[in-house]
C-alpha cells in the first residue's frame, strides 16, 4: 500500500512546490504545466478518485483562481467535494455556479440544483435547500427525486415524528479507530465490519463506485481471538492478497457469506475500458475453517459495479446496489432470486415503487421481519445519506418509505444499518461530527414496533343507538380474517393493527348491513378513531316506522271531522320523507282512523281521505319518492286506539282525538 501512496504524494509535492515558488505571473511553461495537472485531476475525477482530484484542483486554483475558475471547474470541484461528503465546500462551489451562471442557458443543469440543495441540507439550511429543490422540481417534475420532494414537503415534520423510535447508545470505543470503520454485519455472537485501519488510505470514497479504498474485513466478539477487540477476518488468502473486502452478509447457518470486493480475475485486478476498477459481489463458503471464494457471480460485470449484498429472511433473494443500466444514476437497488442449489440464473430486477430515485440508493439490509433498510440522498432527509425503511416483498415495497429520524440520521452521511428485530439492537455507520475517525460505527436500540391503534364506537345509523356486542373484524387484502373483537357495554372497541398490512376494519351485527373502513399501509401514526354507523339489513312488514325513527311519534292526529294535515303533524311527516329518501327501497302503508262519533260509513270515507291527504303531503314535499312506494288505507272506526270511547259513550274531545289518527307502517322493502 505504501508503494501506491508514494507516487501520489510525489505528484502533490511537485505541484505544491511549483505553485509556492511561483510568485510572478504565469509563464507559458507554467500554464502548460498547470493544464497538464488539470488533465490529471480530470482523469482522477473520471475514475472517481475524488480526494486526489480535489487536491489537484485546489492547488491549481490557489495559483490562479481567476483564470481557472470556470463553470466546468466549479462543477468538478463541487462534485469532488460532494461525493467525498464535504458538503460545506460542495455547497460553496455549487452556490458560486448558480449565482454566476444560472441565468445563462445551457450551463447549469438540473443535477447541480439537486446537489446544491442536498449540500445545503447537510448544513441545516433547510429553508434555502427547499427553495433550490423547488427550482429543481420545476425543471424536471417527472424526476423521482422531484416527485418525492413535492409529495413530502412536510418531511421535516414526519422526521420529527419518528424521533424517539430509536435510542442511540454510546459509540463503542473498542470497534472504532481514527480511520474509517463501516458496514457492520452480524456473525455468530459478534460483528464483522470493514475498516482501512491497516492502510490509512489517503482517499475516502466508500460511497462511490471505484475500488481503490483497500478496506479489509474485521471481526469482534466472534471468537476468542476477537474477544473485546477487533481482529482481521480471514478470507481465502489467495483471494485477499490484492482485493479489498467490504459490506458482508452471512447466512443463518454461518456457512455462506456474500461480500463486496474489487474486480479480480486470475490473480489480477481488472480495469474496464475507462481504467476504472469496478466492484463485484463475491460468495464464499466455509470449508474446513477456511472461507473459500467461489467463481464470479452472474450478476457482476466488468462494465459496472455491483456491491453491498443483503439477503431476504428466507435467503432466497439477494438484494444489492449497482450503477448498472443507467450511467447517469449514482446507484439503485436491485434484487435477484437465488435458486435452491445456490445458483443465480435470472436477471436482477430494480426495486419498484418509489424506492429508487435517480440519486444514491445504497447499502440495503433486510431484517428478519422483512423490513428493507437502505441509505439514500434522493428521498427527503436531514442531509447527506439518510437511512430509510419500508416493508419489502420481492421487488416491491409494501408500506410507505420512512425516514428513521434522529438520532440514527443526522445532517451528514448515515448508512449501512443492520438490526436484530428480536432484540431491537442494531448498528450503522456515520461520518457525523464527534466521531473518532472519518467513519464510525454506532449502536442503537429500537423501541417496540409502532402499533396502529384503532378505537371507535358502533351505532345504529338512524337511531344513533349503541350497538353492544357488535363484531369488529380485521380483514387483510386476501379477505382473510386476521383478528376480531366485540363492542363493549358502551358500544366501543379497540384494536392493534400491523401498520405494514393492508387492512379492512369491518363492523357487523345481526340485523344490520356490515360496514368497513380501508386502512392503507402507513407510517407510524397517532391512534385513530373509526366510528361505524350501521344500517338495518331488512325491515319487517307491519312494524311501526318508529323503529327506524325513535323521534317519530307513532301517529299524527286530526281535528274532528277534518282531513287537513295539522301544523303539529308536519314535522313528523318530514321525518317520514327523510327516511324514505334515505332508504329508496322502503315502502310505507298509511293506516288512517276516525273516532266512533258519527255514522260508520261516513267515518270509513273520512279515514280514507285522511290517509290520502297524508300521501299527498308527502308527494308534494318530495321529488324523490315514487307514488308506488306509498299505500293509503282507511279503517274508519274499526280499530280504535282508545277503546274506552266506542259508539254511544260520551268522552272528552281529547280522548276521542286519540282515535283520529294516521299510522306509518313499514310495508316491506
Amino acid at each position: 500500500m505504501i508503494k501506491k501512496i508514494l507516487p501520489v504524494l510525489f505528484i502533490f509535492s511537485c505541484l505544491f512546490t511549483a505553485i509556492r515558488a511561483q510568485k510572478e505571473p504565469l509563464t507559458a511553461r507554467d500554464s502548460a504545466r498547470l493544464k497538464k495537472y488539470i488533465k490529471k485531476a480530470d482523469r482522477k475525477f473520471k475514475d472517481k478518485s475524488y480526494s486526489i482530484s480535489i487536491d489537484i484542483y485546489e492547488a491549481v486554483l490557489a495559483k490562479n483562481e481567476n483564470q481557472y475558475m470556470t463553470p466546468n471547474m466549479l462543477k468538478l470541484v463541487g462534485d469532488s467535494y460532494y461525493f467525498n461528503s464535504n458538503y460545506q465546500k460542495a455547497a460553496k462551489n455549487y452556490g458560486m455556479l448558480l449565482d454566476n451562471y444560472k441565468d445563462k442557458a445551457g450551463i447549469v443543469g438540473p443535477e447541480y440544483y439537486f446537489k446544491y440543495a442536498q449540500s445545503l441540507k447537510s448544513l441545516k439550511q433547510y429553508e434555502k435547500s427547499d427553495a433550490i429543490m423547488q427550482e429543481f422540481a420545476d425543471m424536471v417534475a417527472e424526476d423521482g427525486r422531484a416527485k418525492n420532494f413535492l409529495s413530502g414537503k412536510d418531511y421535516l415534520e414526519d422526521i420529527a415524528a419518528a424521533k424517539g423510535r430509536y435510542a442511540m447508545a454510546e459509540m463503542d470505543m473498542k470497534i472504532n479507530s481514527k480511520y474509517s470503520d463501516l458496514a457492520p454485519s452480524f456473525y455468530k455472537e459478534g460483528l464483522i465490519f470493514s475498516s482501512d485501519r491497516d492502510t490509512g488510505n489517503l482517499a475516502r470514497y466508500r460511497h462511490t463506485w471505484n475500488a481503490m479504498d483497500f478496506l479489509d474485513l474485521y471481526k469482534i466478539d466472534v471468537d476468542s481471538v476477537s474477544r473485546n477487540k477487533p481482529a482481521k477476518f480471514d478470507l481465502d488468502p489467495e483471494f485477499t492478497t490484492r482485493v479489498h473486502e467490504s459490506s458482508s452478509i452471512f447466512t443463518k447457518d454461518g456457512q455462506t457469506m456474500y461480500f463486496t470486493g474489487n474486480n479480480y480475475k486470475s490473480g489480477k485486478i481488472v480495469e474496464d475500458e475507462q481504467g476504472i476498477v469496478r466492484l463485484k459481489i463475491y460468495r464464499a463458503q466455509l470449508q474446513d475453517d477456511t472461507w473459500v471464494v467461489e467463481d464470479d457471480l452472474s450478476i457482476n460485470s466488468d462494465d459496472f459495479s455491483t456491491a453491498h449484498p443483503a439477503l431476504s429472511p428466507d435467503e432466497r433473494s439477494l438484494y444489492f446496489a449497482s450503477d448498472r443500466h443507467n450511467p447517469s444514476v449514482e446507484s439503485n437497488l436491485y434484487v435477484v432470486s437465488i435458486n435452491e442449489d445456490g445458483s443465480i440464473t435470472e436477471e436482477p430486477k430494480p426495486l419498484q415503487g418509489n424506492i429508487n430515485t435517480g440519486a444514491r440508493e445504497t447499502f440495503p439490509f433486510v431484517s428478519s421481519a422483512g423490513i428493507l433498510y437502505f441509505s439514500s440522498d434522493g428521498h427527503p432527509g436531514l442531509g447527506g445519506l439518510d437511512i430509510f425503511s419500508t416493508r419489502i416483498e420481492a421487488d416491491r415495497p409494501q408500506s410507505a418509505i420512512e425516514n428513521l429520524g434522529e438520532p440514527v440520521n443526522s445532517n451528514m452521511d448515515d448508512f449501512s444499518l443492520v438490526i436484530n428485530e428480536e432484540t431491537g439492537m442494531g448498528y450503522f455507520a456515520s461520518n457525523r461530527e464527534g466521531g473518532m475517525g472519518y467513519d464510525d460505527i454506532y449502536s442503537f436500540t429500537k423501541a417496540p414496533e409502532c402499533i396502529q391503534t384503532v378505537t371507535g364506537t358502533v351505532r345504529d345509523k338512524v337511531t344513533n343507538e349503541l350497538l353492544i356486542g357488535a363484531t369488529i373484524k380485521v380483514i387483510n387484502e386476501d379477505n382473510e380474517e386476521i383478528l376480531s373483537t366485540f363492542t363493549d357495554e358502551n358500544g366501543q372497541y379497540s384494536l392493534n393493527l400491523d401498520r405494514y398490512q393492508l387492512n379492512f376494519v369491518r363492523a357487523q351485527t345481526e340485523g344490520y348491513i356490515p360496514a368497513e373502513e380501508f386502512l392503507e399501509r402507513g407510517k407510524c401514526r397517532p391512534p385513530r378513531i373509526i366510528d361505524f354507523y350501521l344500517e338495518r339489513d331488512e325491515l319487517t312488514c307491519g312494524d311501526d316506522l318508529s323503529v327506524l325513527i325513535p323521534e317519530l311519534r307513532s301517529t299524527i292526529y286530526f281535528d274532528f271531522d277534518k282531513d287537513i294535515i295539522r301544523d303539529d303533524a308536519k314535522p313528523q311527516i318530514e321525518l317520514v320523507i327523510a327516511i324514505m329518501e334515505k332508504y329508496p327501497s322502503l315502502n310505507i302503508k298509511l293506516k288512517a282512523h276516525t273516532d266512533a262519533q258519527g255514522p260508520d260509513a261516513y267515518n270509513m270515507d273520512l279515514s280514507k281521505r285522511r290517509a290520502q291527504a297524508t300521501v299527498d303531503y308527502i308527494l308534494a314535499n318530495s321529488e324523490n319518492i315514487n307514488p308506488d312506494r306509498l299505500e293509503a288505507e282507511g279503517y274508519g272506526e274499526t280499530q280504535l286506539a282508545n277503546k274506552d270511547c266506542p259508539n254511544g259513550v260520551r268522552c272528552p274531545d281529547k280522548e276521542h282525538e286519540k282515535n283520529r289518527r294516521t299510522e306509518f307502517i313499514i310495508c316491506g322493502e
